[in-house]
């Protein structure tokens, strides 16, 4: 008899294993086949005899006993391809795991398979020169979205129950807001990012993609933690998962601003996130606050920043390899060329600057922002990136610049100044998933995962996508 692929979150499959309805060995076959099976292009590498023997082996008493579990191509897994979805580093094979992924392994998950990204981590699109293109579960015409949108497809697809993503301008909440997953952008530093942790430019966190609030608080269990390989990573704190439904949120200030005073979102979109942060605030007895938030556009600031990375990642491979890099990447690399100085470099921190400080303003009359995860509905699978908002053609009204970086507009200031972050599945739009953001003050993700909760119960959200039901 075939087995079909688990369709619950990571917790009931582990409750599944204990209770001896399932085996580890028959969810990982059952997962493998629908990889070879699916059409979404959501994996860029599988191994699967070493998986199979991890499966065999498996301790089932443990977090993650015996759960397949995909990891994001961006990050290291010893022996896999460790190209960063970049034709430049096709042949790079990773040297070791990264702390989260070693951790994972502790806690009893088997290290399946590797999902595609965006080249570098780039865009919110992911298709590559390197991959194809990955399609969302929801439409198969739609982007997953990027960076993590392999891990979101996997996911919503029902291919595997849980998978790895990174967060450096929206890369975990853009792809989850638009498969209808739930995911969390931690305090900077809160899992480490190490071995050979880049520090600058200081937005990026890791983490995972989920279907459910309690497979990410116990992904934080696992994870979470100082390592001496990230100086920056933050001390360990207990009990994620068994402090779900335990924090007092009464009385706690909230701010619903859906566009944050610097993005166009899609009317429809708007109304039926406000009906959700409205419901929020009701049920958890916070306290509205009417605020006005005016972030300012910090794309350009943010890919310069970024892109200073990169250029020392491709080091002398630049410019000889121009022409392996998707279009966009090889705009911003001639952006960098032509604009990156010493005084842009000063102005992007002095920018970073005037932004923390707009931040912690805010936060000292509120504890929660709710605003749009994303402009709109997922765009199309092979981009380009969005131009039109609903009917609103964004270049016409606002010019090309404006467009673009409108994609990013909603989620780039968390990661600008390290602020936790979640999105949690909102409902539809048009058939297609959309995610409400809620931000909030650093080092309190606990609460942004009680909120979550509270939606989760009262507004309980397809696990996978409806194309996967049999």
């Amino acid at each position: 008899m075939k087995i079909e692929p688990w369709l619950g979150d990571a917790c009931s499959l582990v409750e599944a294993f204990r209770a001896g309805d399932l085996s580890p060995t028959e969810a990982l076959d059952a997962s493998l086949g629908a990889i070879e099976e699916s059409h979404l292009n959501a994996f860029s590498f599988v191994d699967a005899e070493v998986a199979r023997a991890a499966a065999a082996a498996a301790d089932v008493s443990l977090p993650f006993g015996g759960v397949p579990v995909a990891v994001k191509e961006l990050e290291s897994v010893a022996g896999w391809p460790y190209t960063e979805a970049s034709l430049v580093f096709r042949d790079r094979v990773a040297k070791h795991d990264s702390t989260q992924v070693a951790r994972l392994r502790v806690a009893g998950a088997v290290i399946a398979a590797q999902t595609t990204a965006s080249e570098f981590g780039g865009i919110n699109c992911t298709s590559t020169k390197l991959h194809g293109t990955t399609r969302n579960p929801w439409d198969q015409t739609r982007t997953p979205g990027g960076s993590s949108g392999g891990s979101a497809a996997a996911v919503a697809g029902g291919l595997l129950p849980l998978a790895s993503g990174g967060d450096g301008g929206g890369s975990i909440r853009i792809p989850a807001g638009f498969t209808g997953l739930f995911g969390l952008k931690s305090t900077f530093g809160r899992i480490p990012r190490g071995p050979c942790a880049q520090q600058p430019p200081l937005t990026v966190t890791v983490g995972c993609i989920s279907r459910s609030v309690r497979d990410t608080a116990r992904w934080f269990d696992t994870c979470n933690g100082f390592d001496s390989r990230d100086t920056l990573s933050l001390p360990r704190v207990e009990g994620w998962e068994a402090g779900l439904d335990s924090f007092d949120l009464a009385g706690k200030r909230a701010v619903i601003s859906i566009d944050l005073g610097t993005a166009i979102v899609e009317p429809v979109q708007t109304t039926l996130l406000i009906a959700l942060a409205e419901q929020l605030i009701t049920q958890a007895k916070l306290k509205r606050v009417h605020l006005v938030i005016q972030y300012p556009d910090g794309g350009l600031e943010w890919s310069l920043s970024n892109l200073v990375g990169l250029a020392g990642a491709l080091g002398d491979r630049y410019p000889d390899c121009h022409d392996d890099l998707t279009s966009e990447i090889q705009l911003g690399m001639s952006m960098a060329m032509e604009r990156f100085s010493l005084q842009s470099a000063g102005a992007a921190e002095t920018f970073r600057v005037g932004v923390n400080e707009q931040m912690a303003d805010i936060f000292e009359q509120t504890d929660f922002i709710f605003a749009a995860t994303n402009p709109d509905v997922a765009f199309a699978a092979a981009g380009p990136m969005a131009t039109f908002v609903g009917n609103v053609d964004m270049v016409a009204e606002y010019g090309f610049s404006k467009a673009i970086g409108n994609n990013g507009a909603l989620t780039i200031p968390a990661n600008l100044t390290g602020n936790p972050a979640i999105t949690i599945p909102a409902g539809l739009v048009n058939g297609l998933p959309v995610g409400l953001q809620v931000i909030g003050r650093h080092h309190e993700e606990q609460l942004l995962l009680d909120l979550a909760r509270i939606a989760e119960r009262e507004r309980p959200w397809p696990l996978v996508a409806p194309s996967t039901q049999s």
